[in-house]
């Protein structure tokens, strides 16, 4: 098993906590497909590299009591913090597995539909891992995923050479560790080659001013991954600090803009 200090950012207090923000964020976007994947009352749905699982609790509220969602992560911290989550709110059919996506079969089950976010662009194996997918769906399951297609888009404008150069640090040090950022550009082929009918292709960028909620999503991924890189000397503190000024700049001017990074919508039906 993996050990928490391979995980890209942590697995500390301030990721958990940026997480949360993330799903904030983009949760009216997942519930939305969700929607339109057909996940309902009384179905089995895979989480799939659930981190905290903020996912998994609405996965939960949707399936009902009478349904079942299995929730997996090689991260025993993330799956601890989804556990005492689950047994606040008595959700009893919510299940926890800790497994490395990498390595590991997944759980027997005849699923109706799984999900994933930004988990297959940092597998070692993304191709495999969707093959494992495929099994555990029963036909007529549907896969709904979240994944970068172009990370590069996130920019601020006016335009910032030092963020710039941080999102390729960024992209630079995700290749290192086995994964990659754009993986949303093979996923749609592979699928099709596995079995799947790719029903939905949807892609969701945002350009939004410092007071747009969602400007909170890539600002504390800043803060999070320079702490981060400092961490793994990737970049030097006052390096650290130079990237994180420009950020702050732009933020501090109300007309700037951010760009977020490029993430495809996939909707696909197992056949």
């Amino acid at each position: 098993m993996s050990t928490e200090k391979d995980y890209v950012l942590g697995t500390h207090d301030a990721e958990i906590a940026r997480l949360g923000l993330q799903h904030r964020v983009w949760r009216p976007r997942a519930l939305d497909a969700w929607r339109r994947a057909g996940f309902t009352v009384g179905q089995t749905l895979l989480d799939i590299g659930c981190g905290p699982g903020y996912a998994s609790l609405d996965l939960a509220e949707i399936t009902g009591a009478n349904g079942r969602v299995i929730a997996m992560d090689r991260s025993r911290r993330f799956l601890d913090a989804l556990e005492q989550a689950r047994g606040q709110r008595g959700l009893r059919q919510l299940e926890t597995v800790e497994l490395d996506l990498d390595e590991s079969e997944l759980p027997r089950a005849a699923a109706d539909g799984a999900w994933s976010r930004w988990v297959f662009a940092f597998v070692k194996r993304p191709r495999d891992l969707l093959a494992r997918v495929h099994e555990r769906l029963k036909p007529g399951g549907v896969l709904v995923l979240h994944e970068y297609f172009d990370y590069s888009t996130w920019r601020l404008s006016p335009r910032s050479i030092e963020f710039e150069a941080f999102v390729q640090l960024v992209m630079d040090g995700w290749r290192a560790s086995g994964g990659e950022p754009d993986i949303g550009l093979d996923l749609p082929r592979w699928m099709e080659e596995l079995g799947f009918e790719v029903r939905e292709l949807r892609p969701h960028i945002d350009v939004v001013l410092p007071s747009d909620y969602i400007w909170q999503w890539p600002r504390a991924f800043v803060d999070v991954g320079l702490e981060r890189m400092v961490e793994l000397g990737t970049v030097s503190p006052e390096r650290a600090r130079t990237m994180s000024d420009a950020f702050k700049q732009a933020e501090a001017e109300p007309r700037s803009r951010v760009i977020t990074p490029g993430v495809l919508e996939i909707i696909g039906v197992r056949k």
